[in-house]
């Protein structure tokens, strides 16, 4: 039984002064674009706003406007509420907000009507989007999704399907012949998940099956997103892998769209775009380079995309011969690597393939239509994620296909197989020998693929005509480089949103400049080693890696559990947390794609060890410590709020009822073996530790209490809060069993203290200072400002005040912000120094910092900047370290150092 306490925590009822709770409510919110946006189009955009507790409430109306006085029509919708019910944070979507336009401001009023306006219908078996541009019929059940897609009463694409290639080996020297199956995507589920005036979302589940077969896989979510007046629809596909990783080889996986065709074949027109601005364009039946020249009319018109004259217009020579001038049917685009991509054509199936054109990073967009009108089509993060793959089969018929591939079928099929064999390690003896050499937690049947997702983000737009190559370039810009509003950096530390524990960097001194300037250098070389050692790839894309070989220069890519990081020591927490302290716009694209990679990646969506993360490894999924702290909602709350992304809100909710999983799968799978949290417990209770586990669930619970309010949610995090202060000592009792049902703790028998360096480096500071400003609870603020004071103390101090010493501790550096967040409650400026003594001289951190340099062949294959000491461990704390430390105490800090 859990333990019973009294539970009357009251709310905190730190409300914003009454100065500022009385100030206007319609005092606007500035915003602004993250990045140059002059040479994208115009788009619909969504974002999301922080308030203080008690401002706005439920229903409130908001406008956006900008500096000039425009308005623009906008969508409102809440994201999270305080425990008062008013709206702590609220999603914002604008239609065709010129991207541009500067000085853009939300507040208060009465919203501007759409244009034209977007409505939603609904039938027994579809449902029909309308932009006031284009129309969009969804299906709601069988294996077509779109059923059309139309501009100004005419189908621009039709029939969109998702597709599905798999082979059943892919190991060439292996006998016997290779069997292909395609599958298409079958709807289970459509969900109407918002359905405007300004912004519209449809959300479609299903598998993908086997025409005539029983077998359906593969599960997939398409959410499909509209905004009124707007030519283009924005497309989210998941895949979750549920097949068998020995003979379930994806060759291709999809979406494919019918695009009609009525026009001659010399008006029909294919664009690629290549990069830096680069397009390619042809006519399907080519009219320029001839022996006979149709004149100067004709070709400019032609190379322009443009109507070409009548061919009675044509010369005789001509028009007479234009059924002896090829046309290509057929065109593809792949990008196999991060570094190449190639352009073929073909007459059609069955000839040979001419090579057309070759470059480096493709932006993935494509566009197959006539004069009066077309379908644009990319996918976003096109080379990074490669291998990529745009193709045009058909186009000579008068119903030509385009499919845009996420995992291109020219490359080699998608192998998610184990590494390697074992080892030989066949008992708990062995596999801890493993991990004692390679650091790789091992374990048969663990380094499973099962369950690991992958999100893509495609657009198609529906245009009237064949766009200019400038036109085409914009929209491979806006396709790549969305166009983000975001509040400015200043409000939002105004809100103190994710704890009061990061600001806006300004170097008012040397000592802070300093490390300003060392916070700008770790992401710089990051960013950089990103692109230099090709962290890309569809698996991969987001990543970093753990650890550096110095003798081989490189990355640990190829040992156990050195390789990619997986959210280790919280690196997802330090790119968003420099994120809300800059507002770079490279740093919010580095933390979008970490955060889409390790929330998808990095964590099992179904199966036996859903919904856990697994801990960093060669392979994302190859670890055996499946972890919470892998998982954890406080990794994605922040683009979450700061988005409004439905797909990570799926994440956050996924992870609501984790601790369950604690009931079977035990984090540490290398405990001894007469380890208490090993034994047996009652059917609802679980060994949790009050760091890397509770951390997690008290994110998850959290952020479901702020988005719904649901009562049950909010009682198990502050059953859990209560019973975690009530243990003897408190959090340096470490863990104790945990009754996932009511989330109240047992009160642990054991009176030593314990503490454990990993407790608190996987989001709980970040979590705990978000819940002792949102809950008034003495109890638990007092026992976590013990730890805070603690953990880094004299042994002196902690024998005094815990009984005994906690022994040899590691990352003390890191620990450095749980010392100045204790300052920072009590006031204690003798806190605050000591803070910042360990900051800046503690162990298991970052004392002095590595030095990069550039190294060439013949010493390495490539050139490369080296930084030897690196760790990307030690990057993430001192980092995280150094913004909590300057928001907590950084009027304490020292200078001269």
């Amino acid at each position: 039984m859990g333990v019973a306490l009294p539970l009357a925590p009251v709310l905190a009822a730190r409300m914003e002064s009454d100065e500022t709770v009385a100030a206007s409510s319609n005092n606007p919110v500035p915003l602004h674009w993250l990045e140059d946006t002059a040479s994208t189009k115009a788009v619909g955009v969504t974002w999301g706003v922080p308030w203080p507790k008690g401002k706005h409430k439920k229903g409130t109306a908001f406008s956006l406007h900008d500096q000039q006085g425009s308005s623009f029509a906008v969508q409102s919708w809440p994201l999270a509420y305080w425990p008062d019910g008013s709206l702590k944070w609220t999603a914002h979507a604008a239609q065709l907000v010129p991207a541009q336009t500067q000085g853009l401001v939300l507040s208060t009023a009465k919203t501007a009507s759409p244009t034209k306006g977007l409505t939603v219908t609904e039938a027994s078996n579809a449902i029909t989007v309308d932009t006031g541009a284009i129309r969009c019929q969804i299906h709601k059940q069988g294996s077509t999704l779109i059923t059309a897609i139309t501009r100004d009463g005419r189908a621009v694409a039709a029939a969109g399907r998702l597709v599905l290639l798999t082979q059943d080996r892919v190991d060439a020297e292996d006998e016997g012949v290779t069997r292909t199956q395609e599958f298409t995507g079958e709807i289970s589920q459509v969900t109407v998940e918002q359905s405007g005036p300004v912004r519209a979302v449809v959300k479609l589940e299903g598998k993908h099956r086997q025409a005539k077969a029983s077998r359906a896989w593969l599960p997939f979510v398409v959410r499909l997103y509209f905004y009124a007046d707007s030519e283009a629809v924005r497309v989210l596909h998941t895949i979750t892998y549920d097949g068998d990783e020995t003979q379930d080889f994806i060759k291709g996986v999809g979406i494919r769209f019918a695009v009609p065709l009525h026009a001659p074949l010399h008006d029909r027109h294919v664009r690629f775009a290549g990069e830096d601005q680069g397009i390619f364009g042809e006519a399907v039946r080519g009219l320029t380079g001839l022996r006979r020249d149709p004149g100067a009319a004709i070709t400019k018109a032609q190379v322009a995309g443009q109507a070409t004259p009548d061919e009675k217009s044509f010369p005789p020579e001509v028009a007479s011969h234009l059924n002896l001038i090829p046309a290509f049917s057929d065109y593809t685009l792949v990008q196999p690597s991060a570094d190449s991509f190639a352009i073929r054509k073909r007459t059609r199936k069955g000839f040979t393939w001419l090579n057309s054109a070759t470059g480096k990073r493709s932006a993935g967009l494509a566009y197959l239509g006539t004069p009066t009108g077309g379908l644009a089509f990319g996918i976003k993060n096109f080379w990074q994620n490669h291998p990529a793959q745009l193709d045009i089969r058909n186009a000579v018929t008068d119903e030509a296909d385009v499919t845009l591939w996420l995992w291109a079928p020219e490359a080699p099929p998608i192998d998610l197989r184990f590494y390697h064999d074992g080892l030989g390690q066949d008992t708990f003896a062995k596999q801890r020998e493993g991990l004692d050499i390679t650091y790789e937690d091992y374990e048969p049947g663990f380094g499973t693929p099962k369950g690991v997702a992958r999100t893509s983000e495609l657009m198609l737009w529906a245009l009237p005509a064949t766009p200019s190559a400038a036109a085409l370039a914009s929209l491979a810009t806006t396709l790549q480089t969305p166009p983000v509003l975001a509040c400015t950096p200043a409000y939002l530390q105004e809100r103190a949103v994710f704890g009061d524990n990061w600001s806006v960097l300004d170097p008012t001194s040397p000592a802070r400049a300093k490390i300003e300037k060392q916070l700008a250098w770790y992401f710089d070389f990051y960013k950089n080693q990103v692109d230099q050692r090709s962290w890309y790839g569809f698996w991969n894309y987001g990543d970093v890696m753990h650890s550096y070989d110095e003798s081989r220069h490189v990355w640990k890519y190829d040992i156990g559990g050195f390789a990619w990081d997986n959210s280790e020591l919280s690196t997802d927490m330090w790119l968003w947390y420099y994120f809300l302290s800059t507002g770079r716009a490279d740093v919010f694209r580095m933390a979008e794609a970490m955060t889409r990679h390790t929330g998808e990646v990095d964590v099992h969506h179904l199966g036996p060890f859903a919904p856990l993360g697994s801990r960093h490894n060669v392979l994302h999924w190859g670890d055996s410590a499946k972890q919470l702290r892998i998982s954890t909602a406080a990794n994605r709350r922040f683009y979450y709020y700061l988005t409004g992304d439905e797909r990570v809100g799926d994440l956050l909710r996924e992870q609501v009822p984790a601790a369950k999983a604690l009931l079977t799968i035990q984090p540490g799978r290398k405990l001894p073996q007469d380890d208490p949290r090993k034994s047996g417990v009652t059917k609802t209770e679980a060994y949790c530790s009050f760091g890397t586990d509770w951390g997690a669930i008290a994110a998850a619970w959290l952020t479901e209490w702020e988005r719904t309010g649901n009562a049950q949610i909010k009682q198990k995090l502050l059953n859990s809060m209560q019973t975690i202060a009530a243990q003897p000592h408190g959090f340096f009792t470490g863990s104790a069993l945990l009754d996932v049902e009511t989330g109240k703790f047992r009160l642990s028998t054991d009176t030593k203290p314990y503490a454990q360096h990993l407790n608190a480096v996987f989001g709980l500071p970040e979590v705990c200072a978000e819940l002792i400003t949102l809950v008034d609870m003495p109890a638990f603020e007092r026992a976590w400002l013990a730890y805070c004071e603690l953990y880094n103390a004299s042994e002196a101090e902690q024998a005094a005040r815990l009984g005994q010493s906690l022994g040899k501790l590691n990352l003390r550096q890191g620990h450095s912000r749980l010392t100045a967040f204790a300052a920072k409650r009590k006031k204690d400026k003798k806190l605050a120094l000591r803070a910042w003594d360990e900051f800046y001289h503690a162990s298991g951190g970052l004392t002095t910092h590595p030095q990069a340099h550039l190294l060439k062949g013949p010493e390495v294959l490539t050139p490369v900047d080296e930084a030897p000491g690196i760790s990307t461990n030690s990057v993430a704390q001192w980092s995280l370290a150094a913004i909590q430390c300057l928001a907590l105490v950084g009027d304490e800090i020292p200078n001269g150092l």
